[in-house]
């Protein structure tokens, strides 16, 4: 399924893996002027043109989605961005290497505070998940980018020098609080600026 902006030349191509994506995760992106490729969670990406790796939220446990993960695997061996919401968050550390666990009590609701490590920023998220990063388990090269304020989980990740990140809440979430809508902005603008590197070299 491909869903494309109209009236613009050359719009990022993002490759949407989609592991029970909400629809509003669609229509940010397409909002963004960017071209949508969405493929089931369990899709071979290798034959598919794309500029960068969108993986959706899901339910259930992240280890059930070994497709995903070897996906996403093959995904991070090269410098094209990936970014996850939710599972995709789980799914990118269990690619990574790093372990998940389930909470003893999910985080469900729409008013989750989550701290931005580095610049101490909190902001209030939606969220719907029982599974969480073991940010011990994190790799070498990797971190921790958010927090939880009431229980200090895993609420994001990322790479300490390449373009691959993802949080656990909702920044597309809605009904519910937008102030992360940024995220996707800012992810939207690192494709365009990799895609004009890739051009000039």
């Amino acid at each position: 399924y491909e869903a494309a902006p109209g009236g613009r030349e050359r719009a990022p191509r993002i490759a949407l893996l989609d592991c029970g994506a909400k629809a509003n995760i669609l229509r940010c992106l397409l909002a963004r002027d960017a071209t949508v490729i969405r493929v089931p969670w369990d899709h071979d990406l290798s034959g598919i043109e794309y500029d960068v790796l969108f993986l959706s939220n899901g339910p259930g446990d992240p280890k059930a989605c070994g497709r995903a993960i070897a996906a996403t695997r093959k995904a991070l061996q090269h410098d094209r961005p990936v970014f996850g919401i939710c599972l995709g968050n789980q799914i990118m550390a269990l690619a990574a290497g790093a372990d998940t666990y389930k909470l003893p009590y999910g985080h469900r609701s729409q008013n989750q505070p989550c701290v931005e490590l580095g610049t101490g920023r909190c902001h209030i998220t939606s969220q719907n998940h029982g599974y969480a990063v073991r940010d011990d388990s994190l790799p070498k090269g990797w971190e921790v980018w958010f927090r939880n304020a009431n229980d200090g989980t895993v609420e994001g990740i990322k790479s300490k020098d390449r373009p691959f990140s993802a949080v656990q809440f909702h920044p597309e979430g809605c009904p519910g609080p937008r102030d992360t809508e940024y995220l996707i902005d800012r992810f939207v603008d690192q494709v365009r600026l990799d895609i004009a590197r890739r051009g000039r070299a």
